[in-house]
């Protein structure tokens, strides 16, 4: 048998050969040369070298780790241990360096030096510590082996260490974050994908009533980091209270980013529900840096949506209905007017309607600006997810009927396949009173948007098309008009392919979601 010297030597592979044993292999042996050095070295005559080879070893054990999770995606795809816990963590930590960043703190604590933890975590962590690395020794060992020999398949003992390794390196890496920084619960990732929603509806309700353009948004102006959580404070209390910033709740069962201002916000709110929608409109032009006394007709802000949620909240006289009220509409009418003296009260407080708007433009521009700093990196996480929804550039990897890979942009007008309104021709367009509405497609059924094709999730939710029943996202079904035809006679949810195609001009108002 050869001696191990002449069997490295003679199976030792090309610097050239692409495969990730022999990358490893060069990897791994720039990490023992530059080990090898600094344990030659003497640190006190030659400390400024040492820094050298010690910056030195972090690069090339950072090179070592990716090829190993190169390796490891290619051994054992289907054993790796899940790593979805990284979403629990701080956005200031998810570095593609944290591999390298744990691996230095695991010899950190196998050394006693507790740098970024307490000397009693540290105590905890060191024998998990201890494991990983005696992991990467045997998965370096074995891997080197398996370099040497015939190159095949992994052996078992390189499926076994890599399986090994892939789970301490989860289990010491969820455990050392956790003892660094506070790791979201379950229940608070929930509610922070609820400030997420919160925020796109806050943006496309700007969006509608003109307060912001969608140049702004695709651009990413600077000034919707302030404006959006603005605007969304006042859109949770007031537009959409049963949201996030719901105040029935208790301060505990509410995000922590807005619970330390639990008190200050449903002053904002009991404020807020005494402003008309004048007053309203002013408030926000102000948050938005805009001049209170804005020469746009008030006719103009009385849209749809003002009509719907932002109308006067004041209610200056309680109606009553011929002949004998029931005890429960007395009993409504009684805290009406007592909610109305309520606000006639808080309204009392102030000098006049511009020191009132003042004083809420000043509480809740403390608010955002205080998420800004004490929660930077929460608003920075979920300013990221919002524009990565409302930005109109998102492009979509398409595989069409042919097997051919493009790119689909979301288009204007989504081509709608397979309509069965198409397909008929709409034959019954003279009877179109007979026609019965269509049956709609079950959302169990349907995982994809049938227009454009984008895929549902948490935050893109489904919509039903009122006149052909099939399922689409928001952009693809939000216009409004009513559907004689089918009995519908208010306004009800369309797909952009039937309102354009199918609609007669007459039923069409320009109204949208």
């Amino acid at each position: 048998m050869l001696p191990a010297a002449v069997r490295r030597w003679l199976h030792r592979p090309k610097r050239s050969d692409p495969r990730l044993l022999s990358q490893f292999f060069y990897a791994d042996e720039r990490v023992t040369r530059v080990v090898t050095e600094i344990n030659c070295l003497d640190v006190e005559t030659d400390p400024q070298q040492y820094l050298v080879l010690l910056n030195q070893l972090r690069l090339s054990q950072a090179e070592l780790l990716t090829i190993i999770e190169q390796i490891m995606d290619e051994c054992i795809p289907k054993e790796r241990h899940g790593r979805d816990y990284v979403i629990k963590f701080p956005e200031d930590l998810l570095v593609d360096s944290l591999r390298n960043h744990m691996l230095f703190a695991a010899e950190c604590l196998m050394a006693r030096t507790y740098i970024d933890v307490d000397e009693a975590d540290g105590v905890r962590l060191r024998p998990l510590a201890k494991d990983l690395l005696c992991s990467l020794e045997l998965v370096r060992t074995v891997l080197r082996e398996q370099s040497l020999s015939q190159h095949g398949p992994y052996s078992e003992p390189v499926r076994r260490a890599l399986i090994r390794f892939d789970t301490l390196f989860a289990e010491f890496e969820l455990s050392y974050v956790s003892s660094l920084v506070s790791v979201k619960s379950p229940e608070e990732i929930y509610r922070q994908q609820e400030i997420v929603v919160l925020f796109c509806e806050t943006v496309a309700r700007a969006l509608k009533l003109g307060y912001l353009t969608q140049e702004m948004i695709d651009g990413y102006e600077p000034q919707l980091m302030f404006t959006i959580p603005r605007l969304a404070i006042i859109s949770g209390l007031l537009i959409y209270p049963d949201g996030p910033l719901n105040l029935e709740r208790k301060p505990e069962e509410i995000s922590r980013v807005f619970s330390p201002f639990y008190v200050l916000l449903r002053k904002i709110r009991d404020l807020l529900h005494v402003l008309s929608k004048e007053e309203l409109y002013m408030l926000e032009k102000r948050v938005l840096n805009e001049s209170a006394t804005d020469s746009q007709a008030s006719s103009e802000v009385d849209s749809a949506d003002l009509r719907g949620s932002a109308a006067p909240h004041v209610c200056l006289s309680v109606p009553r209905r011929s002949g004998q009220e029931p005890k429960s509409a007395q009993a409504g009418a009684v805290v009406d007017v007592s909610r109305h003296s309520r606000w006639l009260e808080l309204r009392a407080r102030y000098k006049s309607t511009e020191d009132m708007i003042h004083t809420l433009f000043v509480c809740i521009s403390g608010v955002a600006d205080q998420l800004q700093t004490n929660f930077a990196s929460d608003l920075r996480a979920i300013l990221k997810t919002v524009f990565a929804i409302v930005t109109s550039r998102t492009e979509e990897l398409e595989v069409t009927d042919t097997g051919q890979v493009g790119v689909c942009v979301g288009p204007a007008v989504p081509h709608l396949t397979d309509c069965a309104l198409c397909s008929s021709g709409r034959q019954s367009h003279g009877r179109q009173d007979t026609l019965e509405p269509p049956e709609w497609v079950p959302d169990s059924t349907c995982s994809y948007c049938m227009a454009c094709r984008v895929p549902f999730t948490f935050l893109r939710r489904r919509h039903h098309c009122r006149s052909c029943g099939k399922i689409f996202c928001s952009r693809c079904s939000s216009h409004l008009a009513p559907l004689p035809h089918f009995k519908q006679l208010k306004p009800v949810r369309i797909c952009t392919h039937c309102y354009t195609t199918h609609l007669p001009s007459t039923h069409k108002d320009g109204s949208c979601l």
